[in-house]
């Protein structure tokens, strides 16, 4: 039983994922001066005893700055640890019921940069429930301004300077090994996010598995349009990869190797050829966190060997 709930929450955080690069992100413009607003000194005085947490990453950060105690509940795509999975689940971050919420009781929510609809905003707005925000960027210096905002939106700051500190160091150290191949030497990496009826939806720029490729010392083998977008078998063939990357659904549900193989356009490329296709944990390879670091390096032992 256990092991069928852990692959559901797989398989929501999957489709999550999925919904949250096809719908545009809601712009979270301020909406009043106790709602959406930036980090100020105020911001200390924020109620954060019932917290509900939306985003795997503000979620994994509240875990690591040890203020796991505060929290009452977290979104779908809050996955880890493992000890957050026994809190109530909200919904999806692009899709939050303010119902759901609002009967958490909470006097506060963190959530990652474009959490939404802003109907649903607007409703905990005028419920009077703080809702504070986190920035969203696919760099090393975006997740230290994580951390340094959510340790803000705690007053933890002390803690949040360790962390950071600790993240920092780690990170710069995977990427610097990371940067010792020659770029010549470098692989194009091919990041498939669906391929559901022969349709390969694919990552293009200023994604998530953009970033992580970057760090992990490879090459994205799409630079021509940003986010994620369906291929022709033209553009598959010309992107040339050399390692097909994937998130590991776990289930069994989704495109096998085998069947991914077998499109004639995968198999043209260096990729098909050397059946080379990695497959890793969605929110450890996406999730722009403290694990950062840790997937890097997973990342490129996978793409090099090592």
């Amino acid at each position: 039983m256990k092991i069928r709930n852990n692959l559901r929450r797989l398989r929501l955080w999957e489709l999550a994922l999925t919904a949250a690069v096809m719908i545009p992100l809601v712009p979270m413009a301020p909406v009043g001066d106790a709602f959406v607003r930036p980090a100020h000194a105020e911001d200390k005085k924020l109620d954060t005893s019932r917290l509900v947490s939306v985003g795997g990453d503000v979620t994994e950060i509240i875990y690591a700055l040890g203020e796991e105690n505060r929290l009452i509940a977290r979104d779908t795509t809050s996955l880890y640890p493992e000890a957050a999975l026994k809190l109530p689940d909200v919904g999806y971050m692009r899709a939050l019921s303010p119902e759901g919420i609002l009967a958490m009781n909470p006097t506060a929510i963190i959530a990652v940069e474009g959490s939404g609809p802003q109907e649903a905003l607007n409703v905990l707005k005028n419920a009077s429930v703080p809702f504070e925000t986190v920035p969203n960027a696919y760099t090393r210096d975006g997740i230290i301004a994580k951390i340094d905002r959510v340790g803000t939106l705690l007053n933890v700051p002390d803690k949040a300077k360790a962390l950071e500190e600790k993240v920092g160091a780690d990170l710069d150290a995977a990427v610097t090994d990371a940067e010792k191949r020659p770029e010549g030497e470098r692989k194009r990496v091919l990041f498939i996010l669906s391929a559901q009826n022969g349709r390969i939806m694919a990552s293009g720029t200023g994604t998530a598995a953009d970033g992580v490729i970057k760090l992990a010392g490879a090459v994205n083998a799409i630079s021509e349009f940003p986010g994620y977008k369906p291929l022709t078998d033209e553009a598959i063939i010309s992107a040339r990869p050399d390692v097909i990357l994937m998130m590991n659904r776990g289930d069994g549900a989704g495109t096998k190797n085998d069947d991914l193989l077998a499109q004639p356009s995968i198999a043209l490329t260096p990729a098909g050829e050397k059946k080379a296709i990695i497959r890793m944990d969605g929110l450890h390879l996406l999730g722009f966190g403290p694990r950062t670091a840790s997937a890097v390096r997973e990342l490129n032992a996978a793409i090099y060997g090592g």
